[in-house]
Parts: structure tokens; sequence; C-alpha cells
């Protein structure tokens, strides 16, 4: 297919970006995605999105909020931290009244929730600066099941691999214990870096993430100590890197053998070790 494609009746975004001058910048961790099958394929594997409120996160020229509108969103509440992208979001709410909101802010430090009504699903291409920070926030919610019915980002192929790693692999660590622990997370396709203005460095990766209705118990804060001390020292074997938690006292009661390594455990260990520390 063509690399702009037609989803509905407002210019290319090869137009769009001209018209408002708008060159990504790298300060922000920014690049375009300009292909609009490839939006649109995006939109579609977040699932349904009639009925639903979409929360959007550096929507740059709107590439993927115009594939999310076409494809339904009851309302896109988009944050975008450049305001030079602001006009050219505008003219897209002014194509779909009443249903997109935009909002100038960094979505680090806005508190967004009260402004969606559920169900809502978070839709991002995130720009790569901020991806992880984001992704470890909305994982860490203090009450579970979360805000949003699921989450379908984009990632660094790199971060996407980490987030979804099996015990035993190199690329296991505590972000794909939190992820896990958390929800249920797969990898839906990749993008080449030939589809973004400026093209990155690296492949890019669509991941979708559906909340667990009942992780198993445990309390986020003492999952995380685990998880830090464990991989912090990963070469190390548990009864040494986790020292400073109770070392070989705790990995006797979890019944664990402390020759072993950090990334040999399943989430369901690390539950169990986080659930006998003390508090």
């Amino acid at each position: 297919m063509s690399g702009s494609g037609r989803i509905d009746d407002l210019p290319p975004l090869r137009e769009v970006i001209a018209s408002h001058g708008l060159a990504a910048k790298k300060s922000l961790g920014q690049n375009f995605l300009l292909d609009l099958n490839l939006t649109s394929r995006i939109a579609r594997s977040a699932g349904s999105l009639e009925d639903h409120d979409v929360l959007e996160i550096g929507p740059g020229p709107g590439g993927l909020t115009r594939a999310l509108l076409a494809a339904g969103a009851r309302h896109v509440t988009a944050i975008e931290r450049d305001p030079r992208c602001l006009p050219a979001l505008e003219e897209i709410a002014a194509r779909y009244p009443g249903r997109l909101t935009i909002f100038e802010g960094d979505a680090l430090k806005e508190d967004y929730f009260g402004r969606l009504s559920a169900p809502v699903r978070i839709v991002a291409n995130l720009p790569y600066n901020v991806a992880t920070p984001l992704l470890t926030g909305w994982l860490s919610a203090e009450s579970w099941p979360p805000f949003y019915a699921s989450m379908t980002l984009m990632f660094q192929r790199e971060v996407a691999e980490r987030i979804v790693a099996t015990p035993g692999t190199k690329t296991y660590g505590r972000l794909s214990v939190l992820a896990q622990w958390r929800c249920q997370c797969t990898i839906q396709f990749d993008i080449a870096p030939s589809a973004f203005t400026p093209p990155p460095k690296v492949t890019s990766s669509v991941v979708h993430f559906t909340p667990r209705a009942t992780p198993f118990a445990c309390e986020r804060k003492k999952l995380e100590r685990v998880t830090a001390a464990a991989f912090g020292q990963r070469r190390k074997m548990l009864r040494a890197s986790l020292k400073s938690l109770g070392g070989a006292g705790l990995l006797k009661k979890a019944g664990i053998d402390g020759e072993r390594r950090a990334e040999t455990l399943t989430i369901t260990e690390f539950v169990t070790l986080a659930n006998l520390l003390q508090a």
C-alpha cells in the first residue's frame, strides 16, 4: 500500500508537517510515524475502541490520533508537550467535533485520570525518552485493577523484548517481572525505522498489555525491593545479591536454592520472596 493511506479527508501527514514546520525534535524523543496504514494497524491492535475513552501520549502531528478517531474511539484525550504540534491537532479536533481533547503538558507530571471516563484504553507511540518511566508508573498503580482496560504502546524493540522476556533469558529483568506480574503482555508487531521521520536507529515494537484481574497477592514496593537487589547484581548468586534483605535465611524460608541467579526465578518465586520480607 502507499505510504500515506486514506483514513479520512484530512491532508496527508507530510503536508501537515510541512505546513506547520514540524521538524521532529531529538530533545523531545520525537520520531513521527507518517504511514496512516501503520497508525491504523496500531489502533486496530488495541481492540474495539467504540464505547472507550482513549488516552494518547505524545501525538505529535496526529497520525495515530486520526487513526484512533477513524477507528471509532468514543473520545480521545491527547497529552502533547510540544506547543508546535497543537495547531495540527486542533485541525483534527475540528474534523471530529467533540471527540478529541488536547492538553499541552508533560505526561510524567500531568494528572489526567479524572478527565477520562471508563472504560479507558491507553494507545500511544511513546516518545522514546519517557517510554519506560511512563510504563512503570502505569504498572505501579496503587489500586488494581487500574483505571485502564488495556494499553497498546510502542517502544524500542529492545525495551519490548525486556517487557515480555521469560526466565532464563538475558533480557529478563525487573521490568519483565513488574509487567508480567500485573499484566499479560504480548508483542503485536514490529515497525521498521524507515516508517518514521526522522528514522530512528532501531526497530520499534508495539506491545499490548491486558491487566490481570487478580495478580499474585503481593506488596508492590516489596517486590520492587527484591527485584532491584536481585537484578542489581545479576551475575552473583542470590544468597549474595539478596544479602541485604536476609540472604540465605530468606531464601531458605522461600525454599529457593541460594546458588541460583536472579534471571532463573519465576515471577511466582519473586512474589514468594517479597511476601517473606520483613516490613
